[in-house]
């Protein structure tokens, strides 16, 4: 018999959304000169609207962020700084619901996924670095160091408030200030964020959140008054940045895109290799620069494992995303559904074998079932480009040489797994991989701990553990 599940969803009640809102510059709420909408995905309903960012804002909130820096932030001891982020860390969990179901509202992601994983992450990335703030000397960095000064910020859509607390969190630890912007189509939990360090009572300026579409985040990349630049998103706008930043003094980091390797050797144990092949790729609707969209299978057990896949996608529950038992949610924009569809059709016009999950979609709204292609070959544009949707490119070998050759035949080197019941096979693959990140006999694991970044077109730099303190902190000559 076919049981179905009871729909559970997580009540809106807990959150409330202003009809507009503003910047958030020197510890108040600044008005914009214009803005735009910001939409659910899951059923385009207008969420509200967001300030668009100037230049004159930029530059207002570099100066607050400057003043901050001169006058109290960088005359604090590391052990006054970490309190903030104490405080800041405890709040977070005190809303911790309120900050699952916005970004669920405003990203598309499954309730599910921002409550146990984007939330708890967050938070756990400020009592981390809070730790971390009175023991610098100890940090592996230079013995003599200080921090930057004022840093910009811009952060993408994919793990919205994730993505904030790894970048706004290690500034803090380090003494410098902070001008974040947002991602255009996800910013509502970054101006959540500003009440709680409104709430935590953060010296004015320390945080300024200025939203708005690329042109804000172009002010902040070219703003003389930034000493330092971060950026996660796509590779294209890093190597913009890049550029922008070469001829100048500011310090910059990048985490880029990704075309993860899944290798699977023929001893792997199949039924949890199905499990992190779904984890790795579905995750969060596939919206991970780190994803495993390649799964690279060894001959042997590619049919098993495909049948097992299959059956396994299946039973993957599409829909309402604030459904407590929803596994994959909405796509975050139409512009990325567009994307995907684009190249899913061209997996397809280059004679790859095409399978989706027979789910039933939901009419309003950007969806995307869960696809896997097979027949991919290195020349396939779906096994060399991001995708960054539910879509998996499988390609076979048959030689441990060569899912090493296929696995790092790419421009990017983000991350990459290893399933096998030999430790001899992790640790000699290890090694070959030219990844930032590599798991074993799991994916998607992340520790505020742990050090993420990658190599070639996927960044420069590092950010997490004590490895991206580092980029926080320039040596000091005393």
């Amino acid at each position: 018999m076919n049981f179905e599940y009871a729909a559970a969803p997580e009540s809106r009640s807990v959150v409330k959304i202003d009809p507009e809102y503003g910047h958030f510059i020197n510890g108040k709420w600044v008005n914009g000169s214009a803005h735009f909408n910001t939409i659910n995905p899951a059923t385009e309903e207008v969420l509200s609207r967001i300030a668009l960012g100037t230049a004159a804002d930029v530059d207002a909130a570099v100066k607050a962020a400057r003043n901050a820096f001169d006058k109290s932030w960088s005359k604090l001891s590391g052990r006054e700084r970490g309190k903030y982020l104490f405080r800041i860390a405890r709040i977070m969990q005190e809303r911790a619901r309120e900050f699952a179901v916005l970004e669920t509202l405003d990203n598309g992601k499954p309730i599910r996924e921002s409550r146990d994983v984007d939330v708890p992450l967050s938070a756990a990335h400020f009592f981390y670095h809070a730790g971390w703030a009175d023991k610098l000397e100890y940090a592996g960095v230079e013995t003599t160091t200080a921090p930057h000064g004022v840093v910009g910020q811009i952060i993408p859509w994919n793990f919205p408030l994730l993505m904030l607390a790894w970048k706004v969190a290690p500034a803090l630890a380090t003494g410098n200030t902070v001008v974040l912007k947002p991602a255009e189509t996800t910013s509502l939990t970054a101006l959540l964020f500003a009440q709680v360090c409104q709430q935590a009572g953060l010296p004015d300026g320390v945080v300024n959140i200025v939203t708005g579409d690329g042109s804000t985040g172009s002010a902040i990349v070219n703003h003389p008054g930034i000493d330092k630049i971060a950026f996660t998103g796509s590779t294209e706008v890093g190597k913009l940045i890049a550029r922008a930043v070469a001829p100048t003094n500011k310090s910059l980091t990048l985490e880029l895109g990704g075309k993860g390797a899944n290798i699977v050797f023929g001893d792997a144990a199949i039924d949890e290799t199905v499990e992190g092949i779904v984890n790795g790729i579905f995750f969060n609707q596939g919206h991970v620069c780190c994803a495993g969209s390649r799964l690279i299978l060894q001959e042997s057990i590619a049919d098993e494992v495909l049948e097992k896949l299959k059956r396994r996608m299946d039973k993957i529950r599409v829909g309402d995303p604030l459904d407590k038992n929803t596994d994959l949610g909405a796509i975050n924009s139409a512009e990325q559904l567009a994307k995907i569809r684009e190249l899913t059709a061209a997996g397809e016009a280059e004679g790859a074998g095409r399978w989706s999950a027979n789910c039933a979609l939901p009419e309003n709204g950007f969806w995307f079932a869960p696809t896997i292609f097979t027949g991919v070959t290195q020349a396939h544009r779906i096994a060399r480009e991001e995708i960054f949707g539910p879509v998996l490119s499988v390609l076979t070998f048959r030689t441990p040489a060569e899912a090493i050759e296929k696995a790092n035949n790419t421009p990017f080197g983000l991350s990459a797994g290893i399933w096998s019941e030999k430790g001899s096979n992790i640790l000699w693959a290890t090694q070959q991989l030219r990844a930032g990140v590599i798991w074993a006999n799991t994916f998607n694991k992340f520790d505020p701990a742990s050090p993420f970044g990658g190599y070639k077109e996927s960044g420069w730099g590092r950010e997490g553990g004590r490895h991206g303190l580092s980029a926080y902190l320039k040596g000091s000559a005393k």
